[in-house]
C-alpha cells in the first residue's frame, strides 16, 4: 500500500485537491446564488437543488472545457511548433509526427509496449493520437455540457426578470455564453503561454517542468 502511494502520489493528491476544491465551489456557489435570490424577492434553495441546477452545472462545465481546450491544442501544436529554449517544446528541427523507430512502434517495439503499438493500420493510429483525441471529446462534451446548462441557467434569469426564453441555438450567439466561454479560454492560453516561456528563462529545482538548474538559457527539450 505504501508502495501504490508513492507510486501514484502525483495523480492522487491532484484529485483530492480537485474534489476538496470542488466542494468548495459548491458551498460559495450556493451561498453567492441564495444572496441573488433573496436581493431579487425570491426565497433561497437547499444545496441539494443548488447542485442540481443549471446554474452549477454551467459554472463547473465551463471551467472544465477551457482546461481541456488547453491541453488539446497543446498536445496538437507541439507536434509541428517549437519555441527554443523552453523545456516544454521539442528541440528545432525535430518537428513532426518522428519516425516509428523513435516512437517504438511496429517493428521497432519493445516487450513493454502496448499491444496496439505493435499492430498497424486502424489499431496503430487510434493509439498513436489517442490523448488528443480524447482530450478533443472531453473538450466537446463539456462545451456541450455548458452551453446546454448555461442556456437553461440564462433562461431562468429571463424568466425571473419577465423576459422571454431563449432556445438552445439562440443562446449560443448571446454575449453571456460567449463572456463565459472567452473570458476562460484567454486565462488558459496565458497560462500555458507563460509556462513555455518563462521556463525559458527560469527554474525550479527537481520538476520535469523546469530544466536543470544549469542548463544554458537556449537549451530546449530538455527537462530537470
Amino acid at each position: 500500500m505504501r508502495r501504490f502511494w508513492r507510486d501514484n502520489s502525483l495523480g492522487l493528491v491532484f484529485g483530492v485537491l480537485f474534489l476538496v476544491v470542488l466542494v468548495a465551489q459548491a458551498f460559495a456557489g450556493h451561498a453567492d446564488f441564495n444572496q441573488q435570490q433573496l436581493a431579487s424577492g425570491m426565497e433561497p434553495i437547499s444545496l441539494g437543488r443548488y447542485l442540481t441546477s443549471a446554474s452549477f452545472a454551467a459554472d463547473v462545465a465551463e471551467n472544465w472545457q477551457s482546461e481541456y481546450l488547453q491541453f488539446f491544442l497543446y498536445i496538437f501544436l507541439t507536434v509541428w511548433l517549437v519555441q527554443r529554449g523552453s523545456p516544454e517544446s521539442k528541440k528545432p528541427g525535430e518537428q513532426g509526427r518522428e519516425s516509428d523507430e523513435k516512437q517504438k512502434v511496429g517493428p521497432y517495439a519493445t516487450d513493454g509496449s502496448p499491444v496496439w503499438a505493435r499492430a498497424g493500420g486502424l489499431r496503430r493510429m487510434l493509439l498513436s493520437n489517442s490523448l488528443g483525441i480524447v482530450m478533443g471529446l472531453l473538450f466537446v462534451a463539456s462545451w456541450l455540457t455548458q452551453s446546454i446548462a448555461g442556456a437553461a441557467a440564462f433562461n431562468e434569469r429571463q424568466l425571473r426578470d419577465l423576459q422571454e426564453p431563449v432556445t438552445w441555438a439562440e443562446y449560443l450567439t448571446e454575449p453571456d455564453f460567449w463572456n463565459r466561454t472567452l473570458q476562460n479560454w484567454q486565462s488558459e492560453l496565458l497560462a500555458v503561454a507563460s509556462m513555455v516561456i518563462l521556463s525559458i528563462y527560469l527554474r525550479q529545482r527537481g520538476s520535469p517542468e523546469s530544466k536543470p538548474v544549469g542548463s544554458p538559457h537556449d537549451a530546449t527539450g530538455v527537462e530537470g
